[in-house]
């Protein structure tokens, strides 16, 4: 499906980008604190839309 070498660029990707991403929102968390109020809640909704997905998927391929 993948070559090892997809996988790893995928993989160096992934890692790199959640990086920059954790990096940014700090530093942006910092200058304007009051546009990330309850940001968490995002974050904890979209894990639970993402594991229904993946569980709907499970359930539906047998």
């Amino acid at each position: 499906m993948f070559s090892f070498g997809q996988l790893i660029f995928a993989l160096c990707f992934l890692i790199g980008f959640t990086l920059i991403i954790i990096f940014s929102y700090r530093s942006d968390k910092k200058k304007q604190p009051s546009y990330f109020k309850g940001s968490y809640k995002i974050v904890v909704g979209f894990f639970i839309a993402f594991s229904a997905l993946v569980l709907i998927k499970y359930l539906t391929q047998k």
